[in-house]
């Protein structure tokens, strides 16, 4: 069986491995705020511009929308049959995820930048 033709396979994959980083990501992130000496949003904001910490976020943004992408779009497909109004809800999902990668994208690397 090839990848191509494994039918539901590579969703399947892109949601178990987009579940696992986020898991990671969080046991970190809850592992950093653990260790802090001080929790406030200039302490938050020095840890989300450190380069590897500010890249490891955008892969976490990432991994979450790919997340809500596979599972909003396996939703739709099970319970909304008539195509006139699945397209319309898919592509509203879609432009919704796109909007929310961007604005996050742009949030991270402002403070990146600063």
């Amino acid at each position: 069986m090839s990848w191509r033709g494994a039918n539901g396979l590579r969703p399947w994959l892109m949601q178990r491995l987009s579940a696992v980083y986020m898991a990671g990501f969080l046991l970190f992130a809850l592992g950093s705020l653990a260790g802090a000496s001080s929790v406030s949003f200039e302490a938050w904001r020095d840890w989300v511009g450190q380069p590897l910490v500010n890249a490891a976020m955008a892969l976490f943004v990432v991994a979450l929308l790919t997340h809500a992408w596979v599972g909003t779009r396996d939703v739709l497909m099970d319970y909304v049959k008539p195509m006139a109004l699945r397209f319309p809800l898919l592509l509203l999902f879609a432009l919704i995820f796109l909007i929310s990668l961007f604005w996050s994208l742009r949030v991270l690397f402002s403070v990146a930048a600063a």
